[in-house]
């Protein structure tokens, strides 16, 4: 049975649509479970989630913040990739409650709130660095994090830092020449 839902799973999928938001803001009280609070794109919130919980599922599911990708769910995609205090985390491989206290940026926190983008951003919209789109956010957060981790040198050492971040459509030399520009903008600001 291959992408059908049955009748059976409706009131479950309803269910999960009338579930109350856990994102709170910073300082409220929470529900059962695990408490976590963390700045998120620059703003502290607080959520209560199962201590399962993948910070991926919480970017997802109670963040509302979709553009964190799931891919394999396994940590070998690099789809779900965010800043972790300035540093890349693939967020499918992180609990939750790991992050307590940390400041966890998406694709969703890049941009100013007047709408500029992010070096990075744009440096993927000038070279033509996606196709499908689906593996963006992620190749867009680590080409950030290698750059400020000084691995941006030369075209090898980027192709080696970004290796952990597949793209199926094979967009890799404009990937590879994004974050080139992207490391000039970068380091001039």
């Amino acid at each position: 049975m291959t992408g059908t839902i049955t009748a059976s799973a409706i009131p479950f999928l309803a269910a999960a649509a009338d579930r109350p938001e856990t994102a709170r803001p910073s300082g409220s009280a929470g529900n059962a479970g695990t408490t976590v609070s963390m700045r998120l794109n620059g703003q502290p919130y607080q959520f209560s989630v199962d201590a399962r919980t993948s910070l991926l599922d919480l970017l997802r599911d109670h963040a509302g913040l979709t553009g964190t990708k799931k891919g394999c769910d396994h940590g070998q995609c690099g789809a779900c990739t965010v800043l972790t205090d300035g540093q890349r985390t693939l967020s499918c491989l992180s609990f939750a409650a790991m992050n307590e206290g940390r400041e966890i940026t998406t694709i969703e926190g890049l941009a100013t709130a007047a709408g500029e983008l992010h070096p990075m951003q744009q440096a993927f919209i000038d070279h033509d660095a996606f196709q499908c789109g689906y593996c963006t956010p992620g190749q867009i957060l680590s080409g950030i994090g290698c750059v400020k981790e000084g691995r941006a040198d030369n075209d090898a050492d980027i192709r080696e830092y970004m290796s952990g971040n597949l793209c199926r459509c094979a967009a890799y030399p404009n990937i590879v020449a994004a974050v080139k520009q992207a490391r000039h903008e970068m380091e001039k600001a």
